[in-house]
């Protein structure tokens, strides 16, 4: 841990702390969380808005066109204005960003935040408990997975937005052509990455700096990173649904039947472009990438369920997804609030955020899946988004994240990175990352140990 993450830490009091750190491993198995909760720990409940008074509030997010429906929720609430402000995603800068701003004491009203990272915010005590200031009332409105993912104990600490269902988008052109069926299992999956490497091309590529997917993989197979027992963080990066995932690609690019740059960086996009790389394992928002970055591909792309493990089973994982949370610093809960629960789910402005590519909506109502299909005519005419609505019934909602997972991913694209170079087996990834997390987690001055 650096000197300044230990010096706001120790500026937690310390009863406050121990309840936070040692208590959130209890709220993970789901046990009552006495006293754990996501505001700062002293002083008084803030008094909030006084009638009439007029205010506004600060929300940090990179999702493309949020201004939109923050716009419309300005003209229609004068009184309690929301003032986006761009903050960069790459590399977790956002998050570094607001976890200094928490340690200064000035953090903004509200921030986009990715289920993932949840956990890491509870540790800063950044989080207001929504529970405080009736966000129960609204857990209807939203899918039930989505919104278990930011409850921990009693206390509820973000507003779902939406999540990334997982499914293979391919090159129907291309498969047709070389004669290669979308496969339906793993097995057919290296039998097509076979076949299409003998035509020149590319399946797809490990990216090995991608945490984020292959934690979505893992999920796919049945892993179980975190658990809890008692006080205790339980570790489990290295058990056996993930040891099978991280053999399987091990066996692709050892066979060099993948290619092993980054995604979603220039050369993967002139790949996808080009046809060089004929499928890509994404998530619902893919589309908009995909749109947005090859466009010269328009009609030639479909969409099909994840490959499986075993012919018929339906087990889906998410990549990606983000909340709405509110920082235990406002001065304003209850206008924080009331306006996270309108951005998610008042049909205007799901509306606006669907044109925009946000993902599969954390809400139950207020669109159709058809709604989704944004960009059907880059897809052929298909109805893609029904592919990833049945993908989001076979997410297995037991999955739970634990903290530091945004040092998790940096591990595991180091440790993978440094696989692929020097030949070493992606097993031996598991068991440093599982090590290495174990350690982080101490460190943070939290039980741990391997599950």
């Amino acid at each position: 841990m650096s000197k300044p993450e230990m010096q706001g830490m120790q500026g937690i009091q310390g009863p406050r702390r121990r309840a936070v750190l040692g208590g959130a491993a209890a709220a993970a198995a789901g046990l009552t969380l006495a006293g754990c909760g996501g505001d700062d720990g002293g002083g008084d409940e803030p008094k909030g808005r006084k009638k009439g008074e007029k205010i506004t509030l600060t929300f940090w997010s990179w999702v493309p066109g949020i201004d939109k429906p923050v716009n419309l929720w300005n003209s229609k609430n004068p009184e309690v204005r929301v003032k986006v402000e761009k903050v960069s995603a790459v590399e977790g800068a956002q998050y570094a960003k607001m976890h200094a701003a928490i340690k200064a004491g000035n953090p903004p009203d509200l921030g986009q935040i990715e289920y993932p990272v949840v956990p890491s915010f509870l540790i800063d005590n950044g989080l207001l408990d929504l529970t405080r200031h009736g966000i129960d009332r609204y857990k209807d409105k939203f899918v039930g997975w989505q919104w278990q993912q930011s409850v921990f104990g009693k206390g509820v600490y973000a507003v779902p937005q939406a999540s990334g269902p997982m499914g293979l988008f391919l090159r129907q052109d291309l498969f047709e052509k070389w004669g290669v069926e979308p496969p339906a299992t793993w097995d057919a999956y290296e039998a097509a990455a076979r076949a299409i490497r003998k035509k020149g091309a590319w399946i797809e590529t490990f990216s090995a700096t991608n945490g984020n997917r292959f934690a979505g993989l893992a999920w796919q197979a049945g892993a179980r990173w975190f658990g809890a027992e008692g006080d205790t963080w339980t570790v489990s990066i290295d058990d056996e649904p993930t040891r099978k995932v991280a053999d399987y690609w091990d066996a692709l690019v050892k066979q060099k039947l993948i290619k092993t740059i980054p995604d979603r960086q220039n050369a993967w996009y002139k790949d996808v472009q080009t046809g060089a790389m004929a499928s890509w394992l994404g998530a619902s928002w893919g589309d908009a990438l995909l749109v947005g970055n090859a466009p010269r591909t328009a009609g030639k792309w479909r969409v099909v369920p994840m490959p499986q493990w075993k012919r018929g089973e339906a087990a889906y994982a998410n990549w990606g997804g983000s909340t709405t949370a509110v920082f235990a610093k406002t001065k304003y809960p209850k206008d924080a609030l009331d306006f996270a629960i309108w951005l998610n789910t008042d049909p205007e402005s799901i509306k606006l955020l669907i044109e925009n590519g946000y993902g599969t909506p954390g809400a139950k109502r207020g669109y159709a899946t058809s709604d989704l299909d944004v960009h059907k005519d880059f897809f052929g005419g298909q109805a893609y988004s029904k592919v990833f609505d049945d993908a989001s019934k076979g997410v297995d909602t037991s999955w739970k994240w634990g903290p530091a997972t945004d040092t998790l991913y940096q591990r595991l694209g180091d440790a993978f990175t440094a696989a692929i170079g020097d030949g070493s087996s992606f097993r031996s990834v598991l068991k440093k990352v599982q090590r290495d997390t174990i350690s982080d987690l101490k460190e943070k001055g939290l039980k741990a140990e391997a599950g």
